[in-house]
C-alpha cells in the first residue's frame, strides 16, 4: 500500500470511475469505434469499479473504510491530491485461466476501482494513515481542532 500526495486533480467530484451502461448494445457513446449504436465487449473495471466504502466522522478524525476482499496491500493505493481530495485505487486481477478447466460459474469481480473524496476544510490531509486488515482498508484523516471563541470579560462602567 502506499500513500502518494499529488496535485492538479481532472475532476475532483468524481466518485467512481465507470461506465455505468457498460456491456449494454447500445454503451454510452464512448466506444473505441465512435459510434454509441455498437455493441462493446464488458469491461473488467465496471465489474470493480464499485468498491464499497464508508465514511464516518468521529469528534477526532475522518474514517473511511473500504471492503478490498482478495486484495495485497501492495494492489491498493491512497493519495491525497490538491490537499483535499482523497483517492483510494487498486486492482484484482482475473485468476488465470487453463485449458483443462471447466467454470460453472464466476461471480468474483476482477478489474481496476477508483474512488475519489472531497473532504472538508477540518481535515489534516498531510497526516493521512491507512492500515488494512482482513480484507479491510481503513483509511484516518486526523481533524483540526475546534477551537473555542474566547470570552472576554467587560467592565461596566457607571
Amino acid at each position: 500500500m502506499s500513500l502518494i500526495r499529488r496535485s492538479n486533480v481532472f475532476d475532483p467530484f468524481s466518485l467512481d470511475l465507470f461506465d455505468p451502461f457498460d456491456g449494454f448494445p447500445f454503451g454510452s457513446g464512448s466506444s473505441s469505434s465512435g459510434s454509441s449504436l455498437v455493441p462493446r465487449t464488458s469491461s473488467d473495471t465496471a465489474a470493480f469499479a464499485g468498491a464499497r466504502i464508508d465514511w464516518k466522522e468521529t469528534p477526532e478524525a475522518h474514517v473511511f473504510k473500504a471492503d478490498v476482499p482478495g486484495l495485497k496491500k501492495e494492489e491498493v493505493k491512497v493519495e491525497v491530491e490538491d490537499g483535499n481530495v482523497l483517492q483510494i485505487s487498486g486492482e484484482r486481477n482475473k485468476e488465470k485461466e487453463e485449458k483443462t478447466d471447466t467454470w460453472h460459474r464466476v461471480e468474483r469481480s476482477s478489474g481496476k476501482f477508483l474512488r475519489r473524496f472531497r473532504l472538508p476544510e477540518n481535515a489534516k490531509a498531510e497526516q493521512v494513515k491507512a492500515s488494512m486488515e482482513n480484507g479491510v482498508l481503513t483509511v484516518t484523516v486526523p481533524k483540526e481542532e475546534v477551537k473555542k471563541p474566547e470570552v472576554k470579560s467587560i467592565q461596566i462602567s457607571g
